[in-house]
């Protein structure tokens, strides 16, 4: 019989909330104990806007569109109530990359679909210099293969920037 998960070895944060402290790889799947996995991004970062981009797009850059997903969606959380549909769509955008490289094109094509529409009430007037045009574009080629049963073996790395 297996042994029952004991709640009290769980890993807790400072304020006794459940937490995961295993490390995880570049696209934020978990390890085992012991392994050596990439740097972590912190639960609370808040960073501004054009702090947040640059840093998503080096980590989209370098192959961890999850880590780009946690930068953004800290600056979702932090957005004035008119830009946070953008960065959620941003962080949807990153989060459905995440699951194409893990090899889940179901969530990879919700996740995108959703993120493309919650960035283009923006495309008039793209904010930070975003290249919202580009973005849409990205995204409906991708759910465009993805739609048609093709799912790209090494996807373009979207530009979050004109």
């Amino acid at each position: 019989m297996p042994a029952q998960n004991d709640r009290s070895s769980r890993e807790r944060d400072s304020a006794g909330k459940p937490q995961n402290a295993r490390p995880r790889d570049g696209l934020g799947r978990p390890l085992p104990r012991g392994a050596v996995g990439v740097d972590r991004i912190p639960d609370d970062l808040r960073l501004p806007p054009d702090e947040a981009i640059t840093r998503a797009q080096e980590l989209l850059d370098g192959g961890m569109p999850f880590h780009a997903h946690e930068i953004l969606e800290g600056t979702w959380k932090d957005a004035p109530e008119a830009e946070r549909m953008l960065w959620q769509g941003l962080a949807q955008l990153a989060v459905g990359l995440t699951h194409l490289l893990r090899g889940n094109a179901v969530g990879a094509r919700s996740l995108l679909g959703q993120g493309h529409d919650r960035i283009r009430d923006h495309e008039a007037d793209p904010p930070y210099g975003l290249d919202i045009a580009g973005l849409l574009h990205w995204s409906d080629t991708l759910v465009d293969a993805l739609e048609a049963g093709r799912v790209p073996d090494s996807p373009a790395v979207p530009q979050l920037r004109r």
